[in-house]
């Protein structure tokens, strides 16, 4: 297969529009043309890619990202995550379009796995249509029970592939979606559950305000045997619950962010062997470079970070997540030497 061109798919190409525009914009008004030329110089600073962090000694995985979201070709994006120590990516998809393309993505790439859903917000759209095409597919009219129905049969179909290791994102999105959207979205919800159990995939949940409907749910349906709840978004005391239950917990570049100071408290008691580590690119951009396109190869940031709040060397949790993140999507682990003493000179003697 030739080389995948990235496309925006599905609805997160309005909400990157709108992350940049409320970090990008100003209080309005056409200002001075010195003024425009700061703010000129400033939209290309935000826009430019960050630069490549110092490589992980030990290699692990973005668990989930949105390949087809992000500028570039798949070869760029999987190479400069390669020189840094990011050896494996989960290509997620959203809905119909994204999850098609994940499943190829991945039977093209050695390095790369794929999950398929329909999100959240998708099933409303699905059923209630979308007159303003808000999900950049266009306008689309209400397709009713049948549409959602007909969606989730290729769901289904796509999820039997064996590159695809994964369900999602998929679950309960309070924020985007309204009271009219929830017994779409719980229903689509549902019968992803039933999907990933019935295919032995891993579930990867998109928990948005929604945190005790999702648990809900879980434990109505059944949950399947491994379930990911993606860009943890809960308190210490759900990561607790999720602990208790087994449920693996993914942090993403927000997880430095200054205020999310909840966010670090519940990664501070969260299992180690239930973590996972993601960028959910083009989105949530690590510090110190928040607000700036968002890829695979920023994931030693927020690793860093994650360190730094579990109190163990960095060494200790990438081995960690890799060998959690091939446990979760079922493919054989990261082979790499036992790390050294980071302070031992590097190619130094140590058997004594």
């Amino acid at each position: 297969m030739g080389v995948i061109h990235p496309t925006f798919t599905g609805i997160h190409r309005i909400t990157l529009m709108a992350q940049s525009a409320s970090t990008h914009g100003g209080s309005g008004g056409t200002g001075s043309g010195k003024n425009n030329g700061g703010q000129n110089g400033r939209q290309k600073e935000k826009d430019a890619p960050p630069p490549l962090p110092d490589p992980l000694r030990v290699p692990v995985a973005d668990s989930h990202t949105h390949l087809d979201m992000q500028t570039g070709t798949v070869e760029d994006a999987l190479a400069k995550a390669a020189a840094v120590g990011v050896t494996t990516v989960v290509q997620v998809g959203c809905d119909l379009a994204g999850s098609r393309w994940a499943a190829q993505a991945a039977a093209a790439h050695e390095s790369v796995w794929a999950t398929v859903a329909l999100h959240p917000n998708e099933a409303p759209r699905i059923v209630l249509g979308d007159p303003d095409g808000w999900s950049r597919q266009g306008a689309r009219e209400p397709g009713g029970d049948r549409a959602l129905d007909a969606a989730l049969a290729e769901i289904d179909t796509l999820a039997a592939l064996p590159q695809v290791r994964g369900v999602g994102e998929t679950g309960l999105d309070y924020f985007r979606t309204g009271p009219e959207g929830m017994a779409a979205q719980e229903r689509s919800f549902r019968r992803h559950v039933e999907i990933a159990k019935r295919h032995g995939k891993a579930l990867v949940i998109h928990d948005r305000e929604a945190h005790d409907d999702v648990l809900r749910v879980l434990a109505e349906e059944g949950a399947p045997g491994t379930v990911v709840f993606h860009c943890y978004s809960g308190d210490d005391a759900m990561a607790k619950v999720c602990a208790e239950h087994g449920y693996y917990m993914s942090f993403a570049g927000n997880v430095t962010f200054k205020n999310a100071q909840p966010l670090r408290d519940a990664l501070a008691v969260a299992p180690l062997d239930l973590l996972l580590v993601e960028t959910d690119a083009p989105f949530l951009t690590p510090a110190p470079y928040r607000g700036r396109p968002n890829a695979p190869y920023l994931i030693p940031h927020t690793l860093r970070a994650m360190a730094d709040v579990k109190g163990v060397p960095e060494d200790t949790l990438a081995a960690a997540v890799a060998a959690n993140t091939a446990r979760v999507f079922g493919y054989p682990p990261p082979e790499y030497p036992v790390p050294d003493d980071p302070e031992a000179p590097k190619g130094a003697d140590n058997a004594g």
